[in-house]
């Protein structure tokens, strides 16, 4: 269980990491008139297709990059010790949302882990109410008590005039829609953390 649990924090530190290495690289490159926020989304446009992939790790500012830090290593973390296929789900919720964001968004240019941050958090929350397991139920209320005031307030038009709270209500409608699709065909395998159950382990820009 420890080494499954210390596994999962450095996986989870080196996406935060990844994050945090790009604003730091992108700080001198902005100085000489190369800002990575101009590889964010741009909603239906060729330009910004890059951006499906790119979103997530671009910030506009350090208080933007600190704003999304907490939320999105405790929603990594959740993640990872209540599925067995946590890489495939976040590469999943990270395409679906930003196609969303891509076809439907009216905010442009558009940077920030906050939409992967609401597609995994109504993934936790529908996972938990599809499959009715005490791990994902758990998750689901933890991340419902932790995080369900602001990101509601988030979700809609009056967050604010440099809040992408349009990527914010699709990026939670494509981690309900990704868990639904996947759990209905096959429910996802749980890692149970009880130890005597380890035989069963499986191995002004616009911000968001």
């Amino acid at each position: 269980m420890k080494l499954a649990i210390r596994k999962n924090l450095i996986n989870v530190l080196a996406f935060v990491g990844l994050i945090w290495l790009i604003y730091l690289v992108g700080l001198p490159l902005k100085v000489m008139s190369w800002d990575l926020v101009s590889y964010g989304m741009v909603p239906r446009t060729v330009r910004g297709l890059i951006g499906i992939l790119t979103m997530p790790f671009l910030h506009d500012g350090l208080d933007h990059l600190l704003g999304n830090t907490v939320p999105l290593a405790v929603l990594l973390f959740m993640l990872a010790t209540s599925r067995s296929n946590a890489r495939r789900i976040v590469l999943g919720l990270i395409v679906l949302s930003g196609i969303f964001i891509w076809l439907i968004g009216i905010s442009s240019p558009v940077v920030g882990a906050s939409g992967l941050i609401y597609a995994m958090t109504a993934y936790l929350i529908t996972a938990g109410l599809h499959e009715r397991q005490l791990i994902s139920a758990a998750t689901a209320v933890l991340v419902g008590v932790l995080y369900g005031g602001t990101l509601f307030w988030n979700l809609l038009p009056t967050a604010g005039k440099t809040v992408a709270w349009d990527a914010h209500l699709l990026g939670a409608a494509a981690g309900a829609v990704y868990a639904h699709l996947t759990l209905r065909k096959k429910p996802t395998k749980l890692r149970d953390i009880r130890p005597s159950d380890d035989r069963n382990l499986s191995p002004s820009t616009i911000v968001e």
